[in-house]
C-alpha cells in the first residue's frame, strides 16, 4: 500500500465556529494505481489532497486521523522529515500552472532548483536533466525552452512544465488536482495521454482530483465520490459510472454534459 488515509478530519475557522471540510475520510491507493476523486466545488477534494503532506493554509487544522505513506504516518513527521517527502516522494500538479510557476524565473532555473532540492544533480548535469524532463513531457526544442519565462508559454505547455517538475524527483505518488483545468478538449486529451505514459514508465501511483468525470473515467481504475467532506461512494470506476448507488453520485452523473462522438450526428428534429 502506497497511501492510506484513515479517518481524516480537517476543519477551518476559529474555535466555536469551525467547519469540517474533510469529515472522517478513509481512502487507500496501491502501487501503480490511479484513484479518481470527484465531487462538486466545495466538497473537500482539494483540502484532502493538501492535507496529505500538510500543505493546508493556517486557518485549517487536522483534528483527527492518520495519513500513512509506505507505512509511515505523515501527520507525525517532524518538519525536516516532511520536507523530504514533499516534492520528493510525493509530488503535486496544482490547478493553475500560471500561479504555480514563478513569473520572474526561467523555466530552466525553476526545474534546476527542483532537481537540486530533491536529487543529487547539480550544475551542468542538472541542466541536462532539466532538458531531458522537458523532452519527456513533449515540449519541443527543450533546450531553448529552458531560457523561456512562464508568460512565453501556452497554457498546455505550462501544464507540461508543471508535470516535468513533479516527476523530477521520481516520486512514488503524484497528486494531480484538476490537471486539465482551462485547457481545451485537444490539450486535455494530450495531458491524459502524457499522464498515462508517465505512469507506465515510472510506476507512479496517481491521485487525480477533479470535478470532470470524463477525465477520471479515462485515467482511473477506481474512483471515490466526495460530498460535504465525506466519501459517499467508492469502487471500480466502470461500476460507479454505470451502476451508481448513492443518490448524490446519480445526480453528479446526470449533471455531466453529453459529449458527442465526432462521427455522431445530433438529431435536431423537434
Amino acid at each position: 500500500m502506497v497511501l492510506e488515509i484513515l479517518g481524516l478530519c480537517v476543519a477551518f475557522g476559529e474555535h466555536g465556529r469551525r467547519v469540517r471540510a474533510v469529515d472522517g475520510v478513509s481512502l487507500e491507493i496501491t502501487r501503480g494505481e490511479t484513484l479518481g476523486l470527484v465531487g462538486e466545488s466545495g466538497s473537500g477534494k482539494t483540502t484532502l489532497g493538501l492535507a496529505v503532506t500538510r500543505l493546508l493554509p493556517p486557518s485549517a487544522r487536522i483534528e483527527a486521523g492518520e495519513v500513512r505513506f509506505n507505512g509511515e504516518d505523515l501527520l507525525r513527521l517532524r518538519p525536516e522529515g516532511l520536507q523530504r517527502v514533499r516534492g520528493g516522494a510525493i509530488s503535486y500538479v496544482f490547478q493553475e500552472p500560471s500561479t504555480s510557476l514563478n513569473p520572474v524565473m526561467t523555466i530552466g532555473r525553476q526545474l534546476i532548483e527542483t532537481l537540486a532540492l530533491h536529487t543529487a544533480r547539480r550544475g551542468a548535469e542538472a541542466r541536462r536533466e532539466a532538458e531531458s524532463l522537458l523532452r519527456r513531457v513533449g515540449i519541443p526544442s527543450p533546450g531553448e525552452r529552458l531560457t523561456s519565462y512562464p508568460h512565453q508559454l501556452s497554457g498546455g505547455m505550462k501544464q507540461r512544465v508543471m508535470i516535468a517538475m513533479a516527476i523530477a524527483s521520481r516520486p512514488a505518488l503524484l497528486i494531480a488536482d484538476e490537471p486539465t483545468t482551462a485547457l481545451d478538449v485537444t490539450l486535455e486529451r494530450q495531458i491524459v495521454r502524457l499522464l498515462q505514459q508517465l505512469q507506465a514508465e515510472l510506476g507512479l501511483s496517481l491521485l487525480v482530483i477533479s470535478h470532470n468525470i470524463h477525465l477520471v473515467k479515462q485515467l482511473s481504475q477506481r474512483m471515490a465520490v466526495m460530498w460535504r467532506g465525506r466519501i459517499v461512494e467508492e469502487g471500480a470506476t466502470a461500476r460507479v459510472l454505470t451502476h451508481p448507488r448513492h443518490d448524490y453520485t446519480k445526480q453528479l452523473l446526470a449533471a455531466q454534459p453529453r459529449v458527442l462522438a465526432l462521427d455522431e450526428k445530433e438529431d435536431t428534429r423537434p
